[in-house]
């Protein structure tokens, strides 16, 4: 038994449920009815599933990027900074201080950075690009929206992954012994 596709133009929406009534009515045949948008849709479901996992996986890889240099950039910083905290601890400033200032720190850079990346792929808002369905060779368009939950999201991903990369330096410049960075410098 072959399968074949058909498309018929209804007037009206409502008329796809008395369509597909009349054409399922007889047991025989096996007949599935779809609106054109949703057999499109179903047809797309593996493609856009595909770019989601990708998608997400570049994500991860970058946010993991993201953290080393954020690390890296704290750590320089600490460690240029030593006699500053030390002078900073000798002072009376407690270890809830340091901490809370390079993570302060931290999360500006990340938070310009966000910024950077949201305006950066805001050009890409409305972007059209197709691909072939193997399954159908049915030529698929898809357009990438950016939308205002989107660039929430990647903010605060970035001041999670500032934050990530600003806790540890926070940490050790805040458990330096005075005397010691006071003198190393």
């Amino acid at each position: 038994m072959s399968e074949s596709q058909e498309a018929a133009r209804l007037q009206s929406q409502r008329s796809v449920t008395t369509f597909k009534d009349a054409l399922t009515a007889d047991p025989r045949p096996t007949v599935q009815v779809d609106r054109e948008v949703d057999y499109y849709r179903k047809q797309s479901q593996m493609l856009t599933t595909l770019i989601t996992v990708l998608g997400t996986l570049v994500a991860l890889v970058m946010g993991i990027g993201a953290v080393f240099g954020a690390l890296n950039t704290m750590y320089a910083a600490v460690a240029e900074r030593a006699r500053e905290i030390a002078t900073m601890r000798a002072l009376g400033f407690g270890i809830g201080s340091v901490v809370t200032s390079f993570v302060i720190e931290a999360l500006c850079i990340a938070f310009g950075g966000g910024v950077l990346g949201c305006v950066a792929v805001l050009p890409l808002n409305g972007f059209t690009t197709a691909t072939m369905n193997w399954q159908t060779f049915s030529h698929l368009a898809f357009a990438f929206r950016i939308t205002p939950l989107l660039l929430v999201s990647g903010l605060a991903f970035a001041l999670l992954m500032g934050l990530v990369g600003g806790v540890p330096p926070a940490m050790r410049a805040a458990r330096q012994r005075i005397a010691v960075a006071l003198r190393e410098l």
